[in-house]
């Protein structure tokens, strides 16, 4: 298993298309959702930037349908990670700008993060299954 440790966050790989369309995404949503943005712009930062093909199925792009614990209180949750405008947590599908979400797009199957939730607390997320779009 690859986990977050000492403070650094696991090695992430985005897709080119969509990390381009991701920063436009966040930039525009600045004054709306400024810790979201502002998470998801330093993820894009970080990741590893790729061809759609070049990018293993077991990595979580958008649409993609991820399996995943809080290990906050060991409850495993089932999300389709998409834009905004598609995202109906009652139906499975979580935005990209949420801070989970930001969390969860390019991490892959085995990694953990921990990662701030909403009111700041941080939460590792264990990514446990990840099925492509």
């Amino acid at each position: 298993m690859i986990t977050n440790t000492g403070g650094r966050r696991p090695p992430i790989q985005m897709i080119d298309s969509e990390a381009d369309a991701l920063a436009s995404l966040a930039i525009a949503a600045e004054g709306r959702l400024p810790q979201a943005s502002e998470l998801l712009l330093k993820e894009i930062a970080r990741a590893t930037v790729r061809k759609a093909g070049q990018v293993a199925t077991n990595v979580v792009t958008m649409n993609a349908t991820v399996h995943f614990v809080d290990k906050a209180n060991d409850r495993c949750h089932v999300y389709q990670l998409v834009y905004p405008k598609e995202a109906d947590i009652s139906a499975g599908r979580i935005s990209i700008l949420t801070p989970v979400g930001a969390g969860l797009i390019g991490l892959r199957e085995g990694q953990s993060i921990l990662w701030p939730d909403r009111d700041g607390r941080e939460r590792t997320l264990e990514i446990v299954k990840v099925t492509p779009p």
